[in-house]
C-alpha cells in the first residue's frame, strides 16, 4: 500500500524531528564528555581521559576538538626513554593521533611538532626526517613553515660533521703571545673525513633552499655560519689557505645577516610588548 503525498511528507518532517532531537541530545552528551575528559586530563589520569574524549567524538562526529584532545591524551601517556613494546606502541599511537587532527587541519603547526618530538624521542632518526622534508616539500603549507623544516634539517647536518670535526684527534691548540688558535686536522680515517664533508655539504644545500624559501629567518642565517665554519675547518685540514679564507668570509657575511635579523626580531619584540602593557593614567 503507497503513502499518500502528504503522509509521506508528514513522515519525513517526523523522522527529522527525531533525528534533530537525537543530534542535540548527542550534542550535549558530547560535551559533557569532553568536559569529564578535561578533568580527567588535569587529574592526570591521561588514559579515562582518552577514553571521555573517544566517546565524545562518537557521539558528535562533526565535535572539531576531540580529535586534538585524544592526541594529547594519548601522548600524555607515552614516556620518553622508555624503550618497552607497549611505550613504543603508544608513542606510535600519539603521532597517528596527531597525524588524524593534521588531515583535517594541515596548518596545524602545534600536532606538527608534537610528531618531530616524539620521532626524536623514540630515536627514529628516519622517520623524523621523512617526516620534516614532507613538510618542506609541501607547496600548500606556508614557505615560513617550510623553511623552519628545512633548517632542521640543515640542523642535523651540521652536528653530524660539527660532531667529528670537534674530536680531541682533529684538532690542536696552539699557544700564540697574544692569542689562542685551533688548528684542525684531517682525521686518519678517511671516510670520517668524506662523511663530516658531506653532511656540512648537504647541509649547505638545505640552509640555501631554507633561506630561498624565507630571507627573514635568523635560524636559517645561524645554520648557514656553522657550516660555512665547518666547510672552513675542511679546508684548513687539506692545507687549503684561499680557500678558507674564502668560507671564512662568507661564514661572517652571513653572521651578519644573522645578528641584523635577531635584532629586528627582538626590536619588533619589545614594540609588540610596549603595546600591550597598560598606559600610565593621566594626571
Amino acid at each position: 500500500m503507497k503513502l499518500s503525498q502528504t503522509k509521506f511528507t508528514v513522515l519525513i518532517l517526523v523522522v527529522a524531528s527525531v533525528t534533530s532531537g537525537c543530534g542535540v541530545i548527542n550534542g550535549i552528551r558530547a560535551k559533557n564528555q569532553l568536559n569529564e575528559g578535561a578533568a580527567a586530563y588535569k587529574a592526570g589520569r591521561f588514559a579515562d581521559a582518552q577514553k571521555h574524549f573517544e566517546s565524545a567524538e562518537q557521539l558528535d562526529p562533526s565535535q572539531r576538538n576531540a580529535p586534538l584532545f585524544i592526541a594529547r591524551a594519548i601522548h600524555a601517556q607515552y614516556r620518553p626513554g622508555v624503550d618497552t613494546p607497549e611505550n613504543l606502541t603508544k608513542g606510535q599511537a600519539a603521532i597517528e593521533a596527531y597525524k588524524r587532527v593534521m588531515e583535517r587541519n594541515p596548518g596545524d603547526d602545534n600536532s606538527f611538532t608534537a610528531v618531530t618530538v616524539i620521532y626524536r624521542q623514540m630515536k627514529d632518526e628516519n622517520k623524523e626526517r621523512e617526516w620534516l622534508m614532507q613538510r618542506a616539500n609541501l607547496e600548500a603549507a606556508p614557505k615560513e613553515k617550510r623553511s623552519d623544516a628545512m633548517t632542521v634539517l640543515a640542523s642535523k647536518e651540521w652536528n653530524c660533521s660539527y660532531e667529528i670535526t670537534e674530536q680531541k684527534d682533529n684538532k690542536e691548540t696552539i699557544q700564540k703571545p697574544d692569542a689562542v688558535l685551533i688548528q684542525y686536522k684531517k682525521p686518519q680515517d678517511q671516510s670520517e673525513f668524506d662523511k663530516a664533508r658531506n653532511c656540512a655539504m648537504k647541509g649547505l644545500e638545505l640552509v640555501n633552499q631554507a633561506i630561498s624559501l624565507n630571507e627573514n629567518n635568523p635560524s636559517a642565517w645561524s645554520y648557514k655560519t656553522n657550516l660555512l665554519r665547518e666547510m672552513a675547518k675542511f679546508a684548513q685540514m687539506e692545507n687549503k689557505a684561499d680557500e678558507k679564507a674564502r668560507y671564512d668570509k662568507e661564514a661572517e657575511a652571513a653572521l651578519a645577516v644573522h645578528t641584523r635579523l635577531s635584532e629586528e626580531a627582538a626590536r619588533r619584540k619589545e614594540e609588540e610588548a610596549a603595546k600591550k602593557s597598560p598606559s600610565p593614567p593621566a594626571s
